[in-house]
């Protein structure tokens, strides 16, 4: 019987009896060669950014390239880490097609960085701590291809703990600019947002760099002017809550600040400005009163200005993804 001292994360000691390699797959993945649709998978650009992650960075790329999507672009940019994190980005080197460790100028450089060596026809960015779920490439990809009209998808929020243990899974919450336009943006779970290489181009083809907490918000804003989000009946990725050191949760003031920065609604069409005006006023006055709101037409007329898509679910019997106007 062996006995092997392993270290866990904290650093301590651990004793592991018997311990033997995972096996590997009897049956190898089935991969079909063609969408849903009978179209060729789009080639997928994933940009993942790291700085410091040697506890987090390895669950990241495993979740990306286990899928074993078979048009995959992955990119990894890394800030110049010194605690072992391009030690792990070297021993997964033949699955990334660009990776390079240097210093940058933050978070937002550097998936500039990423972006601007990108070529596929869908774009998405997952940062070092956080996962996507099994088959959430196919899944994303399913969909645009089955879709012209679908320029960005969200899929529901979903949480990981600091162990990398799936615990929370939200509701799905349609969305429209109007939300983003009256202050509602709490939020759209950025690595759950898949996006088309032409709507990156019609937005600028750029994330603020100027930006250190905010540059997804931003994005978000100026794909809103072009395009419709549709919010999507499955998973794609979590957010890992980390025990110490998440920018996101202890920046959380100044996040808030860029976002007031940034939202600049002078320069909206005419036809915004009134529907916000309109929204405003049912908000502040009709939706008060508890017999007006038993009257449909006027909340069906009130939901209407929000001009939301329909939601994207997955029918078990066609076994594809559709658009689900109910």
């Amino acid at each position: 019987m062996n006995s092997t001292l392993l270290k866990n994360r904290n650093g301590a000691d651990q004793d592991v009896t018997d311990l033997k390699r995972f096996p590997e797959r009897t049956t190898p993945k089935v991969i079909p060669p063609l969408t849903p649709g009978g179209k060729p998978w789009p080639k997928i650009s994933i940009v993942t950014v790291s700085f410091n992650m040697v506890d987090y960075i390895e669950d990241t790329i495993l979740s990306v390239i286990s899928q074993q999507y078979p048009n995959l672009e992955y990119i990894v940019i890394d800030g110049g880490s010194k605690d072992g994190t391009v030690d792990i980005i070297k021993k997964y080197e033949p699955w990334i097609s660009y990776w390079v460790s240097e210093p940058d100028n933050g978070m937002y450089d550097a998936i500039q960085k990423g972006f601007s060596k990108s070529t596929g026809e869908i774009m998405a960015y997952i940062n070092s701590d956080d996962k996507f779920h099994y088959n959430a490439l196919f899944s994303a990809a399913a969909i645009f291809s089955s879709y012209d009209d679908v320029q960005w998808i969200l899929g529901r929020a979903s949480f990981y703990n600091d162990e990398g243990t799936i615990v929370d899974v939200k509701d799905l919450k349609r969305w429209s600019k109007f939300n983003y336009y009256l202050g509602d943006y709490k939020w759209i779970q950025q690595e759950s947002v898949f996006w088309k290489r032409d709507l990156w181009i019609k937005a600028g083809s750029r994330i603020n760099t100027d930006l250190k907490y905010a540059g997804d918000y931003e994005l978000w804003l100026r794909f809103f002017r072009f395009a419709k989000l549709y919010s999507c009946e499955t998973i794609f990725a979590g957010f890992r809550f980390r025990t110490k050191d998440q920018l996101s949760l202890e920046k959380i003031d100044s996040y808030l600040y860029e976002v007031d920065m940034v939202t600049d609604l002078k320069n909206l069409p005419r036809e915004d400005k009134y529907a916000i005006k309109k929204i405003k006023f049912f908000q502040k006055y009709i939706l008060k009163i508890p017999l007006i709101r038993r009257i449909k037409t006027l909340t069906r007329n009130y939901e209407k200005t929000f001009d939301y898509p329909p939601k994207i679910a997955y029918d078990f019997m066609q076994r594809q993804f559709y658009k689900n106007n109910s």
